[in-house]
């Protein structure tokens, strides 16, 4: 338990002390995840408001224990928003029980330069999420709403960040392979935040 606390408070520390840091995405943290497990994610990522751009993103996960969940990773993308680096910690309120979403709250830290202007950004995002058997096969559609408070280097001043992410993640695997956790999400930016479509493909690690 040790080497797992370790691990999120560097995961953490790599957040705030991080020069290009910004949170694109919800990730896999919606996914219920074996506790321990650990996921690296290939994210294609594609930002469609003013700016934007095609781009890839690298993240890893990790299930801590029951409640808890850790994510962190970097991108890179076309346009504008061209770099990041991102944290984010998510702990689960409520359980995904009967007709009762999962509820969980996940904090994040950003930084990122974007039209030549340098914000940090300190956020929540409460995200619920619920279990359905469609043919056979478990998806899990969720709902994320990422309230973010960006502070501007240049000209010391405050804005708030709102967006609405809908997405979906289920498992696919092929014959002799390991499962896959794959997801898409579609953000819509909602106050002084962008829009995009984010496909996600991770594979577990031991």
């Amino acid at each position: 338990m040790k080497n797992l606390s370790f691990r999120a408070v560097a995961a953490l520390l790599l957040g705030m002390f991080s020069s290009q840091i910004l949170a694109y995405g919800t990730g896999l943290s919606t996914f219920p995840l074996m506790n321990e497990q650990k996921i690296i994610s290939a994210e294609f990522t594609g930002i469609t408001s003013r700016g934007g751009g095609l781009g890839l993103q690298a993240r890893f996960t990790q299930k801590i224990d029951e409640f808890q969940t850790v994510d962190a990773g970097l991108g890179i993308a076309g346009g504008e928003r061209n770099a990041r680096l991102f944290a984010g910690y998510d702990y689960e309120l409520f359980p995904d029980y009967e007709y009762q979403p999962k509820t969980t709250l996940k904090a994040f830290i950003e930084n990122a330069k974007e039209f030549g202007v340098r914000k940090n950004v300190l956020g929540f995002a409460p995200t619920f999420s619920k279990g359905l058997s469609i043919s056979d096969k478990e998806i899990f559609p969720f709902l994320s709403v990422p309230v973010g408070i960006s502070l501007n280097n240049k000209n010391n001043t405050y804005n708030t960040s709102v967006s609405a992410n809908l997405g979906v993640s289920t498992l696919f695997q092929t014959e002799n392979s390991k499962a896959l956790t794959t997801a898409v999400e579609l953000v819509l930016g909602v106050r002084e935040s962008y829009s995009g479509l984010f496909v996600s493909v991770g594979y577990p690690i031991e």
